[in-house]
Protein backbone atom coordinates (compact mmCIF):
# COMPACT_ATOMS: atom_id res chain seq x y z
CA UNK A 1 0.00 0.00 0.00
CA UNK A 2 2.85 2.02 1.07
CA UNK A 3 4.39 1.81 -2.76
CA UNK A 4 1.02 2.63 -4.13
CA UNK A 5 0.65 5.38 -2.02
CA UNK A 6 4.42 6.59 -3.37
CA UNK A 7 3.39 6.11 -6.86
CA UNK A 8 0.25 8.46 -7.24
CA UNK A 9 2.29 10.85 -5.49
CA UNK A 10 5.05 10.79 -8.23
CA UNK A 11 2.21 10.71 -10.66
CA UNK A 12 0.66 13.27 -8.75
CA UNK A 13 3.91 15.60 -8.91
CA UNK A 14 4.74 15.28 -11.69
CA UNK A 15 1.38 16.22 -13.65
CA UNK A 16 2.03 19.56 -11.19
CA UNK A 17 5.06 20.01 -12.19
CA UNK A 18 5.00 19.42 -15.63
CA UNK A 19 2.46 21.68 -16.10
CA UNK A 20 3.91 24.66 -14.20
CA UNK A 21 7.16 24.43 -16.30
CA UNK A 22 4.77 24.11 -19.67
CA UNK A 23 3.62 27.45 -18.70
CA UNK A 24 6.81 28.89 -18.76
CA UNK A 25 8.55 27.03 -21.45
CA UNK A 26 6.58 27.54 -24.24
CA UNK A 27 6.34 31.18 -24.02
CA UNK A 28 10.15 30.99 -24.16
CA UNK A 29 10.02 28.33 -27.60
CA UNK A 30 7.74 30.45 -29.31
CA UNK A 31 10.23 33.60 -28.85
CA UNK A 32 12.95 31.64 -29.96
CA UNK A 33 10.98 30.85 -32.97
CA UNK A 34 11.58 26.82 -32.68
CA UNK A 35 8.95 25.89 -35.18
CA UNK A 36 8.09 22.66 -36.34
CA UNK A 37 8.34 22.48 -40.31
CA UNK A 38 4.70 21.06 -41.28
CA UNK A 39 3.86 18.32 -43.45
CA UNK A 40 2.62 19.60 -46.49
CA UNK A 41 1.41 16.47 -47.94
CA UNK A 42 -1.22 16.83 -45.31
CA UNK A 43 -3.97 19.46 -46.04
CA UNK A 44 -5.25 19.43 -42.85
CA UNK A 45 -1.71 20.41 -40.76
CA UNK A 46 -1.55 23.31 -42.94
CA UNK A 47 -2.80 25.25 -39.74
CA UNK A 48 -0.40 24.10 -37.61
CA UNK A 49 2.82 25.76 -39.28
CA UNK A 50 4.21 27.97 -36.51
CA UNK A 51 3.52 25.55 -33.62
CA UNK A 52 6.59 25.74 -31.67
CA UNK A 53 8.29 22.54 -31.20
CA UNK A 54 11.30 20.78 -28.91
CA UNK A 55 8.10 20.17 -26.26
CA UNK A 56 9.46 17.21 -25.25
CA UNK A 57 11.66 19.01 -22.43
CA UNK A 58 8.06 19.89 -21.05
CA UNK A 59 8.37 16.56 -19.49
CA UNK A 60 12.05 15.74 -19.69
CA UNK A 61 13.24 18.39 -16.98
CA UNK A 62 10.52 18.17 -14.55
CA UNK A 63 10.81 14.10 -15.04
CA UNK A 64 14.65 14.74 -14.12
CA UNK A 65 14.29 17.29 -11.51
CA UNK A 66 11.59 15.38 -9.27
CA UNK A 67 13.45 12.07 -9.86
CA UNK A 68 16.71 14.03 -8.58
CA UNK A 69 15.06 15.53 -5.39
CA UNK A 70 13.52 12.47 -4.81
CA UNK A 71 16.81 10.62 -4.67
CA UNK A 72 18.02 13.98 -2.22
CA UNK A 73 15.72 13.44 0.39
CA UNK A 74 16.14 9.91 0.66
CA UNK A 75 12.36 9.10 -0.86
CA UNK A 76 13.81 6.81 -3.47
CA UNK A 77 16.90 5.23 -3.56
CA UNK A 78 20.36 5.45 -5.84
CA UNK A 79 20.87 1.68 -7.60
CA UNK A 80 22.62 0.97 -10.68
CA UNK A 81 19.57 0.02 -12.50
CA UNK A 82 18.10 3.31 -11.88
CA UNK A 83 21.53 5.04 -12.94
CA UNK A 84 20.92 3.86 -16.12
CA UNK A 85 17.68 4.35 -16.53
CA UNK A 86 18.47 8.13 -15.88
CA UNK A 87 21.79 7.89 -18.64
CA UNK A 88 18.99 6.59 -21.18
CA UNK A 89 16.82 9.25 -20.33
CA UNK A 90 19.28 12.04 -20.29
CA UNK A 91 21.50 10.85 -23.32
CA UNK A 92 18.55 10.46 -25.79
CA UNK A 93 16.96 13.90 -24.57
CA UNK A 94 20.36 15.34 -25.51
CA UNK A 95 20.64 13.65 -28.79
CA UNK A 96 16.84 14.74 -29.43
CA UNK A 97 17.68 18.28 -28.05
CA UNK A 98 20.60 18.56 -30.82
CA UNK A 99 18.91 17.00 -33.81
CA UNK A 100 15.92 19.05 -33.20
CA UNK A 101 18.75 22.60 -32.87
CA UNK A 102 20.42 21.17 -36.46
CA UNK A 103 16.90 20.92 -38.04
CA UNK A 104 15.61 24.09 -36.94
CA UNK A 105 18.42 26.14 -37.22
CA UNK A 106 19.01 24.91 -41.39
CA UNK A 107 15.38 25.01 -42.09
CA UNK A 108 15.18 21.53 -42.75
CA UNK A 109 13.25 18.50 -41.36
CA UNK A 110 16.38 16.37 -40.89
CA UNK A 111 18.57 17.19 -38.11
CA UNK A 112 21.59 14.80 -37.52
CA UNK A 113 22.63 12.46 -39.95
CA UNK A 114 21.96 8.93 -39.77
CA UNK A 115 25.48 7.79 -39.05
CA UNK A 116 25.69 10.32 -36.49
CA UNK A 117 22.79 8.56 -34.49
CA UNK A 118 23.74 5.62 -34.84
CA UNK A 119 26.83 6.43 -33.41
CA UNK A 120 25.78 7.98 -30.49
CA UNK A 121 22.98 5.40 -29.48
CA UNK A 122 25.90 2.73 -30.25
CA UNK A 123 28.00 4.40 -27.71
CA UNK A 124 25.09 4.68 -25.00
CA UNK A 125 24.30 0.69 -25.69
CA UNK A 126 27.42 -0.26 -25.42
CA UNK A 127 27.40 2.30 -21.96
CA UNK A 128 24.26 0.48 -20.85
CA UNK A 129 25.32 -2.92 -21.30
CA UNK A 130 28.80 -2.47 -19.66
CA UNK A 131 26.73 -1.17 -16.63
CA UNK A 132 24.06 -3.71 -16.88
CA UNK A 133 26.25 -6.86 -17.26
CA UNK A 134 29.16 -6.02 -15.16
CA UNK A 135 28.10 -3.56 -12.37
CA UNK A 136 24.67 -4.78 -12.26
CA UNK A 137 22.62 -7.87 -12.10
CA UNK A 138 21.68 -8.38 -15.40
CA UNK A 139 22.69 -11.65 -17.40
CA UNK A 140 22.76 -12.02 -20.96
CA UNK A 141 19.28 -14.48 -21.47
CA UNK A 142 16.23 -13.62 -22.83
CA UNK A 143 13.29 -15.44 -21.24
CA UNK A 144 9.82 -16.25 -22.78
CA UNK A 145 8.08 -17.39 -19.89
CA UNK A 146 5.19 -18.63 -21.69
CA UNK A 147 7.16 -20.87 -24.07
CA UNK A 148 9.21 -22.15 -21.33
CA UNK A 149 11.95 -20.41 -23.01
CA UNK A 150 15.19 -18.99 -21.92
CA UNK A 151 17.73 -18.34 -24.95
CA UNK A 152 21.36 -17.18 -23.60
CA UNK A 153 22.56 -14.13 -26.23
CA UNK A 154 25.81 -13.84 -24.46
CA UNK A 155 27.63 -10.88 -25.85
CA UNK A 156 25.04 -10.80 -28.75
CA UNK A 157 22.47 -9.42 -26.05
CA UNK A 158 24.75 -5.88 -26.34
CA UNK A 159 23.61 -5.91 -29.87
CA UNK A 160 20.21 -6.60 -29.11
CA UNK A 161 19.96 -3.74 -26.50
CA UNK A 162 21.29 -1.76 -29.24
CA UNK A 163 18.57 -2.98 -31.69
CA UNK A 164 15.75 -1.97 -28.83
CA UNK A 165 17.13 1.49 -28.10
CA UNK A 166 17.03 2.49 -31.74
CA UNK A 167 14.42 0.49 -32.79
CA UNK A 168 11.44 2.09 -30.00
CA UNK A 169 13.04 5.16 -30.08
CA UNK A 170 12.71 5.66 -34.18
CA UNK A 171 9.29 3.79 -33.69
CA UNK A 172 7.92 6.64 -31.20
CA UNK A 173 9.31 9.24 -33.36
CA UNK A 174 7.45 7.60 -36.32
CA UNK A 175 4.22 7.83 -34.24
CA UNK A 176 4.22 11.50 -33.55
CA UNK A 177 2.88 13.04 -36.46
CA UNK A 178 -0.64 13.74 -34.96
CA UNK A 179 -1.78 15.77 -31.91
CA UNK A 180 -1.53 13.95 -28.52
CA UNK A 181 -0.92 10.46 -30.62
CA UNK A 182 2.77 9.46 -29.34
CA UNK A 183 2.42 11.28 -25.94
CA UNK A 184 -0.93 9.62 -24.88
CA UNK A 185 0.41 6.23 -26.14
CA UNK A 186 3.72 6.89 -24.06
CA UNK A 187 1.53 7.72 -21.24
CA UNK A 188 -0.29 4.56 -21.33
CA UNK A 189 3.10 2.70 -22.01
CA UNK A 190 4.82 4.07 -19.07
CA UNK A 191 1.81 3.64 -16.60
CA UNK A 192 2.25 -0.24 -17.81
CA UNK A 193 5.77 -0.33 -17.08
CA UNK A 194 5.29 1.34 -13.74
CA UNK A 195 3.31 -1.45 -12.52
CA UNK A 196 5.37 -4.05 -14.34
CA UNK A 197 8.77 -2.77 -12.18
CA UNK A 198 6.75 -3.01 -9.11
CA UNK A 199 6.60 -6.24 -9.75
CA UNK A 200 10.03 -6.92 -10.37
CA UNK A 201 11.18 -8.00 -7.25
CA UNK A 202 14.08 -9.52 -8.63
CA UNK A 203 15.34 -6.55 -10.55
CA UNK A 204 17.71 -4.03 -8.35
CA UNK A 205 16.09 -0.74 -7.34
CA UNK A 206 12.84 -2.29 -8.42
CA UNK A 207 10.61 0.02 -6.43
CA UNK A 208 12.40 3.47 -7.49
CA UNK A 209 12.35 2.51 -11.27
CA UNK A 210 8.85 1.70 -10.68
CA UNK A 211 8.29 5.54 -8.86
CA UNK A 212 10.41 6.78 -11.74
CA UNK A 213 7.71 5.28 -14.08
CA UNK A 214 5.36 6.85 -12.78
CA UNK A 215 7.09 10.56 -12.44
CA UNK A 216 6.80 10.21 -15.98
CA UNK A 217 3.83 9.13 -16.34
CA UNK A 218 2.87 12.25 -15.14
CA UNK A 219 4.67 14.77 -16.58
CA UNK A 220 3.84 12.95 -20.11
CA UNK A 221 -0.10 13.89 -18.68
CA UNK A 222 1.15 17.84 -17.99
CA UNK A 223 2.62 17.84 -21.55
CA UNK A 224 -0.39 16.49 -22.95
CA UNK A 225 -2.38 19.61 -21.58
CA UNK A 226 -0.36 21.62 -24.11
CA UNK A 227 0.07 19.08 -27.24
CA UNK A 228 -3.51 17.89 -27.05
CA UNK A 229 -5.26 18.29 -29.82
CA UNK A 230 -5.36 21.50 -31.16
CA UNK A 231 -1.88 21.35 -29.95
CA UNK A 232 0.03 24.24 -28.55
CA UNK A 233 3.27 22.50 -28.90
CA UNK A 234 4.81 19.53 -30.49
CA UNK A 235 6.68 17.25 -29.10
CA UNK A 236 10.02 16.89 -31.46
CA UNK A 237 13.10 14.29 -31.51
CA UNK A 238 13.97 15.52 -28.08
CA UNK A 239 10.82 13.92 -26.54
CA UNK A 240 9.95 11.35 -28.71
CA UNK A 241 13.62 9.47 -28.73
CA UNK A 242 13.71 9.83 -25.15
CA UNK A 243 10.47 7.98 -24.86
CA UNK A 244 10.72 5.01 -26.68
CA UNK A 245 14.67 4.15 -25.78
CA UNK A 246 13.69 4.41 -21.91
CA UNK A 247 10.89 2.51 -22.51
CA UNK A 248 13.36 -0.34 -24.33
CA UNK A 249 16.13 0.17 -21.42
CA UNK A 250 13.45 -0.05 -18.85
CA UNK A 251 11.92 -3.50 -20.47
CA UNK A 252 15.32 -4.65 -20.52
CA UNK A 253 16.20 -3.99 -16.58
CA UNK A 254 12.85 -5.66 -15.40
CA UNK A 255 13.63 -8.56 -17.94
CA UNK A 256 10.30 -7.65 -19.60
CA UNK A 257 11.27 -7.65 -23.42
CA UNK A 258 8.47 -9.32 -24.76
CA UNK A 259 5.73 -7.52 -22.88
CA UNK A 260 7.88 -4.03 -24.22
CA UNK A 261 6.40 -5.78 -27.90
CA UNK A 262 2.66 -5.74 -26.50
CA UNK A 263 2.99 -2.46 -24.72
CA UNK A 264 4.89 -0.71 -27.36
CA UNK A 265 2.42 -2.78 -30.07
CA UNK A 266 1.32 0.35 -31.99
CA UNK A 267 4.66 1.84 -32.48
CA UNK A 268 5.94 -0.98 -33.79
CA UNK A 269 2.34 -1.35 -36.49
CA UNK A 270 3.64 2.41 -37.25
CA UNK A 271 6.99 1.12 -38.02
CA UNK A 272 5.81 -1.79 -40.03
CA UNK A 273 3.62 0.39 -42.05
CA UNK A 274 6.41 2.43 -43.28
CA UNK A 275 9.27 -0.45 -43.96
CA UNK A 276 6.41 -2.48 -46.02
CA UNK A 277 5.74 1.15 -47.89
CA UNK A 278 9.26 2.17 -48.82
CA UNK A 279 9.34 -1.75 -49.22
CA UNK A 280 6.88 -2.14 -51.67
CA UNK A 281 7.45 0.96 -54.12
CA UNK A 282 11.48 0.13 -54.04
CA UNK A 283 10.22 -3.24 -54.92
CA UNK A 284 7.20 -2.91 -56.87
CA UNK A 285 6.84 0.74 -57.59
CA UNK A 286 3.31 0.15 -55.79
CA UNK A 287 2.26 1.57 -52.19
CA UNK A 288 0.48 -0.34 -50.17
CA UNK A 289 -1.15 3.00 -48.36
CA UNK A 290 -2.26 6.06 -49.23
CA UNK A 291 0.42 7.68 -47.04
CA UNK A 292 2.60 6.41 -44.10
CA UNK A 293 2.99 6.12 -41.18
CA UNK A 294 -0.40 4.66 -41.09
CA UNK A 295 -2.00 7.23 -38.82
CA UNK A 296 -1.52 9.45 -42.52
CA UNK A 297 -3.41 6.38 -44.14
CA UNK A 298 -6.41 7.01 -41.70
CA UNK A 299 -6.13 10.48 -42.14
CA UNK A 300 -6.48 10.12 -46.14
CA UNK A 301 -9.21 8.30 -45.62
CA UNK A 302 -11.01 10.98 -44.31
CA UNK A 303 -11.00 10.52 -40.10
CA UNK A 304 -10.25 13.35 -38.26
CA UNK A 305 -7.66 13.76 -36.31
CA UNK A 306 -9.53 13.68 -32.58
CA UNK A 307 -11.05 10.11 -33.76
CA UNK A 308 -7.71 8.41 -35.06
CA UNK A 309 -5.84 9.62 -32.01
CA UNK A 310 -8.54 8.12 -29.83
CA UNK A 311 -9.31 4.98 -31.16
CA UNK A 312 -5.08 3.98 -30.91
CA UNK A 313 -4.97 4.85 -27.62
CA UNK A 314 -7.84 2.25 -27.27
CA UNK A 315 -5.57 0.06 -29.00
CA UNK A 316 -2.25 1.11 -27.10
CA UNK A 317 -5.10 0.69 -24.05
CA UNK A 318 -5.74 -2.90 -24.92
CA UNK A 319 -2.26 -3.98 -25.53
CA UNK A 320 -0.93 -2.83 -22.73
CA UNK A 321 -3.77 -4.91 -20.72
CA UNK A 322 -2.78 -7.73 -21.86
CA UNK A 323 0.84 -7.22 -21.51
CA UNK A 324 0.02 -6.81 -17.83
CA UNK A 325 -2.09 -10.07 -18.07
CA UNK A 326 0.86 -11.94 -19.77
CA UNK A 327 3.07 -10.47 -17.33
CA UNK A 328 0.99 -11.92 -14.21
CA UNK A 329 -0.42 -15.44 -15.45
CA UNK A 330 2.28 -16.52 -18.18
Amino acid sequence: MLVLTKSLFALMIGFISSVIFGLIIIPFLKKLKLRQRINVYVEGHRSKAGTPTMGGIIFVVPTLAVTLGLLLLGKINFSINLLIVLFVFVSYALIGFVDDYVSISHDRNAGLSVKQKLLLQFIIALVVYVLFRHFGTGNSVLEITFLHLKLPLGWFYGVFILLLLVGFSNAVNLTDGLDGLAGGLSGIAFLAFGLISMASTYAVGYKDISIFCFILTGSILGFLVYNGHPAKVFMGDMGSLTLGATLAVIAVITSHEVSLFLIGGVFIIETISVIMQVSSYTLFRKRVFLMTPIHHHFEKLGWTEKDIVTTFWTGGFVLALLALIYGVWL
